[in-house]
């Protein structure tokens, strides 16, 4: 019962310190790694790759301006290249307390 109390904590706690997002514009995607706190108003992070150029623009966004040419996802960090330590890790806990539960 204390791991569920320590993970609505955890959750809690990333949810009120905001979203966090790459923010770039460059060639290559994964040279994408500077971060940014979001201000409140946005509650998505996007990637936006335009056609014809080789460049890549990735930061936050609301949901209404997601779609089309933009790929806008939830959770911090979501439009790295790669997978991060937040999300890696916030997969294996829930991996874990399905297997345990269920």
């Amino acid at each position: 019962m204390q791991l569920c109390g320590a993970l609505i904590l955890f959750m809690t706690l990333s949810t009120a310190c905001g979203l966090r997002c790459y923010t770039c514009t460059a060639a290559e995607p994964k040279s994408c790694t500077d971060t940014k706190s979001c201000p409140v108003i946005f509650n998505r992070c996007f990637s936006l790759r335009v056609d014809g150029y080789n460049m890549v623009t990735k930061g936050c966004q609301t949901s209404l301006a997601c779609g089309g040419a933009i790929a806008c996802c939830e959770g911090n960090l979501c439009n790295g290249a790669i997978p991060t330590g937040p999300s890696v890790i916030i997969l294996l806990v829930s991996s874990a307390i399905i297997t345990l539960f269920l």
